[in-house]
């Protein structure tokens, strides 16, 4: 379906300028977003972000308190249609303290064309999609022949990690996780191990996975001074790093003394160093995570380059990811119209 009748589809369900859709997060979940779905409509975002074809500034955001931010993400995304808003929080302590989610986000997408309103949806399940599917598609590009796998943390994005990592490196044979809760990585093991083609292993500590694993994840928290959990000393050459939390969880010299360091904004990257999420200095960058994508750079030249690719999450793909459920809603009929 092309733009304009994906276009034509959503207005006619509106009265455009005078409703809009609302979604609550089960009626996300239920529009039917699939893995498949979401790679296809993540590599378009990724392809316009690398070929350039888009507008998206550097994040704006407001803290409450030290550990916690707010983030406005706004984009255009020319190629697919699509452009909108999403206005995100970051609560660490949220699980353990009052037993909620640690993000809570809200997307608004909107009509290019007269800029009206379109859909108002939770953004949690989105993110929780979209955040994978960067990295599955970063990794498919750097280390295509992977057969190892660790990912750091094992909540919601790491389970979306592991399943989504499955599709896209096809020589996959052995997941290895690691989370600080034990029974996080058991529950992890339970729900995934009957579902995936692949041997999942429970690490026995940080430094067991960073040493087993040929490409490495992280999705924990996002904190201006790293953690360094794992030590720049269980990184060898060859290895693909591809984060989801900034630099919290690795010791800063891995990314300095990388043969590449790419991210996939740079304008965020620089905007956060300039905040002081880069306490050590921000390494220099090779190049966009688009652009590997979209072959404008390249990745990976030999088996003993150490890549870092630090992917912290683009608005680009959080539009055109909910455009795609937006539709999908609207053929179920899905929502509630809500005047403006």
């Amino acid at each position: 379906m092309d733009q304009e009748k994906e276009r034509e589809q959503i207005i006619e369900h509106l009265q455009l300028g005078k409703e809009m859709i609302h979604l609550t997060a089960e009626e996300v979940k239920n529009a039917g977003l699939t893995i498949d779905d979401t790679l296809a409509m993540t590599t378009k975002a990724l392809l316009a972000h690398g070929n350039k074809e888009f507008e998206m500034p550097p994040k704006l955001g407001v803290h409450p308190f030290q550990v916690n931010f707010f983030h406005a993400m706004p984009a255009y995304v020319p190629p697919e249609n699509a452009v909108g808003i999403k206005w995100i929080a970051s609560y660490p302590e949220n699980p353990a303290n009052y037993n909620l989610p640690q993000v809570a986000g809200l997307l608004v997408i909107n009509d290019p064309y007269t800029g009206s309103p379109l859909a108002i949806m939770d953004a949690n399940y989105i993110t929780a999609m979209r955040t994978p599917a960067v990295t599955a598609l970063a990794a498919a590009a750097l280390h295509p022949d992977a057969e190892t796998f660790g990912m750091f943390g094992c909540g919601v994005q790491g389970l979306e990690h592991c399943r989504f990592i499955t599709r896209t490196l096809n020589k996959l044979k052995k997941l290895y996780v690691y989370d600080i809760n034990k029974q996080a990585m058991d529950d992890l093991l339970e729900t995934l191990q009957p579902e995936l083609p692949v041997e999942i292993i429970c690490g026995k500590d940080p430094e067991f996975v960073a040493k087993s694993c040929q490409v490495l994840s992280s999705a924990t928290v996002i904190l201006k001074k790293p953690m360094s959990i794992v030590k720049d000393e269980w990184v060898s050459s060859g290895q693909t790093i591809i984060p989801c939390d900034l630099n919290t969880f690795w010791d800063p010299v891995t990314a300095h003394r990388a043969d590449k360091y790419i991210v996939d904004s740079a304008a965020d990257h620089h905007h956060l160093a300039e905040a002081g999420y880069f306490p050590d200095g921000l390494p220099e960058i090779t190049c966009e995570t688009g652009e590997i994508i979209a072959g404008k750079a390249g990745g990976r030249e030999n088996d003993d380059q150490l890549i870092f690719c630090s992917n912290i999450g683009m608005a680009v793909c959080d539009v055109v990811v909910g455009k795609k459920v937006l539709l999908l809603a609207i053929k179920k009929g899905l929502g509630r119209k809500i005047p403006l």
